[in-house]
């Protein structure tokens, strides 16, 4: 038995889920066979023809890169379009491609946190929670029930709030009901009003795992018929979000953060705005295009805030409020190619299998500074 394609989808996806990806952006397997054996797996940031050409040099089935090929639907696949002869390609050569995008970004463990590691950070957490991702399942169990459908739900991914998993609370009381004819109830007896101990169990899921929390807790249930609730609610999600916040060890001045950082990143510049002699301690970061969290940085009393392909007008909005950094797209994100690597290798190890995984000796940053 050997790794395919979807082992790594599902693997990576569980901790970087798809549902968790901006509503315009395009993640997920974009070329290629789900069934398809994997042993070698090429990473990288981008598709382009060097990092096709290596993975068929390689003989990879699987490149696994954080920009997607496919941004969106294209009208045609030809030799002719640049996209489409590396579509081509790949499928010639049978290699399948993924993209994880957002969906990464937004994750634990994902490219802001990795970035706030590599600068050195502690007590990283989201710099802006993700909101209106979250919902509240409330079902009714009979006595003796109630740790099995909690387990069940728990497995199909509700009850994590934060660094706790299997979080629920439950509410004792007495229900009622009154069997038809033809019902077959759990307990009393058909056609009389019974009353019954039950617990009132109440677990926070996402709301795109709703169904599969419901689906999971009707298959433990010991009801024929369910009752259950199901609110969306406005809590900022612990577990996802935009950059990252986090805090020196100790205080130092601007100007000696910044040579670690273009120095760790290995930017060829760094376009920032502040005093390079003020102190700063607490530092928000967003890998690649963050600039519209500005506002959550300077909100957050971040003496620095770090990300890439900042506008003029942002450094504006900055000066006198929060040292504002621009320190390069592909600087601030290639730092997550060895966790993806080391992820996925993790996942052979786990099932036995021989898998090689290698991050692409191609440096794909189209920009060069002098």
């Amino acid at each position: 038995m050997s790794l395919h394609v979807t082992d790594i989808v599902q693997a990576f996806e569980e901790w970087a889920p798809r549902w968790v990806a901006w509503e315009r952006d395009n993640v997920g397997l974009q070329v290629g066979d789900q069934l398809q054996n994997v042993t070698k797996i090429l990473v990288t940031l981008d598709v382009t023809k060097q990092i096709v050409a290596e993975a068929i040099a390689r003989k990879t089935e699987l490149i696994i890169s954080h920009h997607p090929l496919l941004f969106r639907p294209p009208s045609s696949i030809t030799m002719s379009d640049a996209v489409g002869e590396l579509i081509l390609k790949l499928a010639q050569h049978k290699i399948s491609l993924f993209s994880a995008h957002t969906n990464l970004d937004f994750t634990q463990g994902g490219v802001s946190f990795e970035l706030a590691e590599t600068l050195g950070l502690e007590n990283i957490r989201f710099l802006s929670p993700l909101k209106n991702s979250l919902a509240k399942i409330a079902v009714f169990i009979p006595e003796g029930h109630v740790e099995h459908v909690m387990h069940a739900m728990t497995r199909a991914g509700a009850g994590m709030i934060g660094k706790y998993s299997s979080c629920s609370f439950g509410t004792k009381g007495t229900g009622s009901f009154r069997g038809s004819p033809s019902s077959n109830p759990f307990r009393g007896k058909r056609q009389s009003l019974e009353f019954v101990k039950e617990t009132r169990l109440e677990m926070i899921t996402p709301r795109a795992g709703v169904n599969g929390v419901i689906a999971a807790m009707k298959t433990v249930h010991p009801y024929e018929e369910i009752a259950y609730d199901i609110y969306n609610v406005e809590n900022p999600n612990p577990n996802f979000g935009m950059g990252a916040f986090g805090t020196l060890l100790k205080p130092q001045p601007l100007g000696t953060f910044l040579k670690f950082v273009k120095r760790t990143l290995g930017s060829g510049t760094l376009r920032f705005t502040g005093r390079t002699t003020n102190e700063v301690q607490n530092i928000a970061v967003c890998s690649g295009a963050g600039s519209d969290l500005l506002s959550d940085a300077i909100a957050a009393k971040a003496d620095v805030f770090i990300t890439a392909d900042v506008r003029y007008h942002a450094f504006h909005t900055a000066a006198g409020n929060i040292a504002l950094v621009d320190a390069g797209h592909w600087e601030t994100e290639q730092i997550v190619l060895k966790p993806i690597a080391d992820r996925i290798r993790a996942v052979a190890r786990k099932a036995n299998e021989p898998l090689t995984v290698w991050i692409t000796k191609h440096i794909t940053n189209p920009i060069q500074t002098m």
